[in-house]
């Protein structure tokens, strides 16, 4: 007999507090897809996840499809652990299609098993339970000079270390930018810039980073995604780490660059690899190969994400370069968890001051937020 009496998403549209603008995409409200699974005992566990056409070709739409194609078998199917692993194996490349979806039904059928019995995630898939200090990246969107160096104020009165501006392609803009965090007395080794894949080819890259280069430590995604060799020559002309976003989306993409590893930093966000189990097998991987990692988040991101991505940001230690994300209600209207799961003073987020991470979290159901799909 299945464990589920029901399994069901929806479509979830926070506000957010300051809208948040980049060269691929502009966002004022969360666009995430929110499911619930519900056992016959009535314990239901709650799942996240954040499609992106720019990141991964997914919309909330595939996202309800891919849902309903596969929630009869699912409902019939996963009573365990096993059983949830074992379905992500067998249908690896539809997952690979669709990894914001099955983030979210993964995270609720992982959550609903942790309730059923009362435990942590981490108890659950047997690895060592959240302890110390997080640190997070102050993020820069691209906005007018006058927000930008408001924003960066704020950051800095907070405390700070480390930085990641998101590049416009307007060189003056960017050259703004970059001189006011130098200004400020931050070095270019805490300095990081993301480009969306904003340029054709490594010489067009080029040419605009070099004026830029000596104020930053690593490029995101400078190019168009997948396009290794590009970014590899690109990473040498400028003698530059090159991190990959939107360019690695899993395991599978690891042959790409295991050659070289010190070459690259990858950028790890829970939605877009595919939920949390897939996370950390390539965080695993990773730590095979001796490659670097940034725990990433997407923007709108609620706590359930911020709790997975801790998860995997702990599990792989030293590997972990920088972490994005856990603005909370900073920048979400609301949040589904009390206290939100957010930094605080120096962007560090402390195990200690949230004792629910050693529990299932306590969810404030954001009915007011989810809207049903329709057809």
């Amino acid at each position: 007999m299945s464990m589920l009496r029901d399994l069901h998403i929806w479509k979830l549209e926070i506000p957010l507090r300051v809208s948040f603008r980049h060269a691929s995409a502009e966002r004022s409200a969360t666009s995430s897809v929110w499911v619930e699974a519900t056992g016959f005992d009535g314990v239901t566990g709650y799942g996240e996840g954040c499609p992106r056409t720019y990141v991964t070709g997914e919309d909330l739409d595939s996202c309800h499809l891919f849902f309903m194609t596969h929630r009869a078998e699912l409902m019939d199917r996963i009573q365990s652990i096993d059983d949830l692993v074992g379905w992500g194996r067998e249908h690896q490349s539809e997952i690979d299609a669709a990894p914001a979806a099955w983030c979210a039904i993964e995270m609720a059928l992982l959550d609903l098993l942790a309730r059923s019995r009362g435990e942590s995630w981490e108890r659950l898939l047997n690895v060592s339970e959240l302890a110390g200090v997080f640190q997070y990246t102050a993020v820069l969107g691209d906005q007018s000079d006058a927000a930008f160096v408001g924003q960066l104020q704020q950051y800095l009165e907070f405390g700070f270390q480390d930085f990641k501006v998101k590049l416009s392609g307007d060189s003056s803009r960017d050259r703004f930018k970059l001189d006011r965090l130098l200004e400020a007395g931050r070095p270019p080794w805490s300095i990081r810039v993301d480009a969306n894949n904003l340029w054709q080819t490594s010489r067009e890259a080029e040419a605009y980073l070099k004026p830029l280069s000596s104020a930053f430590m690593a490029i995101e995604e400078p190019l168009r995604a997948g396009d290794y060799p590009g970014m590899r020559q690109l990473a040498e002309s400028l003698g530059k780490v090159l991190i990959l976003d939107e360019s690695f989306q899993g395991v599978h993409h690891f042959p790409q660059i295991e050659a070289d590893p010190a070459g690259w930093l990858i950028n790890l966000r829970i939605s877009k690899m595919g939920g949390l189990l897939r996370s950390l097998d390539v965080a695993e991987q990773a730590r095979q190969k001796n490659m670097g990692l940034i725990i990433g988040a997407q923007v709108g991101e609620t706590s359930l994400l911020t709790r997975s991505a801790l998860m995997v940001a702990h599990k792989a230690g030293p590997l972990v370069r920088a972490q994005e994300g856990a603005f909370g209600t900073r920048l979400l209207n609301v949040d589904v968890v009390d206290p939100s799961l957010a930094f605080g003073g120096g962007g560090r987020l402390e195990i200690e001051d949230f004792p629910q991470c050693h529990a299932p979290l306590m969810i404030i159901r954001p009915s007011a937020y989810l809207r049903e799909f329709r057809g």
